[in-house]
């Protein structure tokens, strides 16, 4: 599999940095500035780290629980009252959880056919 390339993680990357500069522009309440930032943040490097270094499936189901993550902080931030933020966590984490769960197949395919046989 070739870096830098899959779309996938193109996508979570752009999920991950407007759900973190979308702080500037949205209306903010409670944890909503806190949770927007990390798990936006966190989505940008596990993207980058899937992109720099393809096949591995276990920075595919963290990505996907960090994607779970952000769909549910404005409930767990109580930030449903602030639409902005919590549209923007909402759409942007369930289009990175979409893409992540459409990418676990091939990383694991990838990780399969390279596997080193004793």
């Amino acid at each position: 599999m070739t870096k830098w390339y899959r779309w996938q993680d193109w996508a979570t990357v752009a999920a991950g940095l407007f759900t973190a500069v979308a702080v500037l522009w949205t209306r903010q309440l409670n944890l909503s500035t806190t949770c927007m930032l990390v798990f936006g943040g966190l989505l940008v490097v596990s993207g980058l780290i899937n992109l720099a270094m393809p096949g591995m499936p276990a920075v595919e189901y963290v990505q996907a629980i960090l994607a779970a993550g952000l769909v549910l902080s404005p409930w767990l931030g109580t930030y449903t009252g602030a639409t902005g933020a919590a549209l923007t966590s909402w759409i942007a984490g369930g289009a990175a959880l979409v893409v992540t769960a459409a990418a676990i197949k091939p990383s694991t395919d990838v990780r399969h056919a390279y596997r080193v046989s004793h």
